[in-house]
């Protein structure tokens, strides 16, 4: 996915075909979210931003991985809803057959939700970045800061939503326990984006 053209993937995602769907595009928003981060900190290196030098490199570097986790994440998506697609599939002729494609579908169900989960932690750990940015950033471009509040939230919100399509058919109840706890931490995340777009407009105001 990282190396086809968003022209191709835009295509991909329109197409009828399992995956990409929405669970690779979280992954896409917390990337671009963690790439508008860097590019906030990476304009916040003049010399009147020298008391904070240090904490805008930790930002950069920080939001540089999570673009690179991000990524990754929405590959890995991809990837586990086909195997859920794969796995509904499978024969179920005989009795070791229907216990072999039960064990497979449960199985790739819990990855298949755990994939997004992971999208809601690197989001929320892109907010906070954001947070960071927030007061201490360029404001030639911090407008940026609320659009990667803005992307965060919708990785956010769209991977909750690739959680708990997925917990329905998820039996374990630790497991199940986990991901929805996961799943809702969400809100809280959105009024946090809420703030920093909000901070953001204020500034702006004439």
């Amino acid at each position: 996915m990282r190396t086809d053209t968003i022209e191709t993937f835009l295509a991909q995602l329109a197409a009828r075909v399992p995956a990409p769907g929405g669970g690779a595009t979280a992954g896409l928003h917390a990337a671009q979210a963690a790439a508008l981060v860097a590019m906030v900190a990476r304009y916040t290196d003049a010399a009147k931003y020298a008391d904070h030098a240090e904490e805008i490199a930790a930002i950069t570097t920080t939001a540089d991985r999570l673009r690179e986790d991000a990524l990754g994440l929405a590959e890995q998506d991809a990837a586990a809803f086909t195997a859920v697609t794969e796995a509904y599939r499978l024969p179920k002729e005989t009795a070791e057959e229907a216990t072999a494609r039960s064990l497979a579908i449960a199985q790739s169900l819990v990855t298949a939700a755990r994939v997004p989960a992971v999208v809601i932690d690197v989001a929320e750990q892109v907010l906070g970045l954001a947070e960071r940015l927030l007061p201490i950033g360029n404001r030639n471009v911090i407008s940026d800061v609320a659009a990667a509040a803005e992307a965060a939230r919708a990785a956010a919100t769209t991977a909750r939503v690739n959680v708990e399509i997925n917990l329905g058919g998820i039996k374990d109840a630790e497991t199940w326990g986990q991901l929805a706890a996961v799943a809702g931490t969400v809100d809280d995340l959105v009024l946090r984006a809420d703030k920093v777009t909000a901070a953001v407009r204020d500034g702006l105001a004439p």
